[in-house]
């Protein structure tokens, strides 16, 4: 069995945005010292060679801040006229099952990614969807992770494509770059520019009439053939939470 980790490191990156920015305190083993001797464990009674134990806090970190799952209660309150899932509330069937990388690194910056773009990937490789599937959407831009690029480039899904994808009976499906859809600030740009109100956030807003979750910030899917492997993408159980982040890695036999 072999093992691909397809997860960013959790860390500080002074390319990321304000609102990404992770900040990890860690302490060395000799600060627990002082703890032992204040829970009552005199020094002279501490194992032989025993220095103390490491601990590390995390003192800044979104739960969108690295590579997460997104649940519906991100999109909009209601999903499919129902209360949206939180993350702790997003069945853990969805988390695992075989997977599927759909290649779009051809895709230009500001493109969006659409169903003929998919439907032709899926017929020119002789692949095909089924229900249950974990769909991975690869755009070659986690090669920027950790700039400032990162945030400010990319492809992006659109409306369309994410619905269609939910139609084949896809409940998870994921990224390797910054967010699901177009770049941020490249959609605002163009909602002002248009007056066109539909412009903005499309393929995560499919959410809210047809019920789904995505992987943001996924890496190294060049490691992976296009199918024959598994997938494990399990979030922290964090209540009431509009995301998580989650270790996720492909598995192969």
């Amino acid at each position: 069995m072999k093992i691909i980790d397809l997860s960013k490191t959790i860390q500080y990156n002074a390319g990321d945005p304000f609102f990404m920015k992770v900040r990890i305190k860690h302490k060395p083993h000799r600060k627990a010292r002082w703890l032992i001797r204040y829970l009552g464990l005199p020094f002279r009674l501490f194992p032989k060679n025993f220095i103390g134990w490491a601990d590390d806090t995390i003192q800044q970190m979104g739960v969108h801040a690295t590579t997460h799952l997104d649940a519906p209660w991100h999109y909009a309150p209601t999903s499919e006229g129902k209360p949206a899932k939180t993350i702790d509330q997003v069945p853990l069937e969805w988390c695992y099952g075989d997977g599927i990388v759909i290649d779009m690194k051809h895709k230009a910056d500001f493109e969006a990614i659409t169903v003929e773009d998919i439907q032709q990937f899926l017929s020119k490789n002789n692949l095909s969807l089924k229900p249950g599937l974990i769909v991975l959407i690869k755009t070659g831009r986690d090669k920027y992770m950790g700039t400032k690029e990162f945030f400010e480039r990319g492809t992006g899904m659109s409306a369309q494509a994410t619905a269609w994808l939910i139609d084949q009976g896809i409940n998870v499906m994921g990224i390797d770059q910054w967010g699901w859809d177009l770049p941020l600030r490249y959609m605002v740009q163009k909602a002002k520019e248009s007056g066109n109100a539909e412009l903005f956030w499309e393929g995560h807003l499919v959410g809210r009439d047809k019920e789904y979750c995505h992987l943001e910030q996924l890496t190294n899917l060049d490691a992976l053939p296009y199918q024959g492997f598994k997938v494990a993408l399990f979030p922290l159980k964090i209540k009431g939470a509009s995301a998580a982040p989650a270790r996720v890695v492909a598995i192969m036999d």
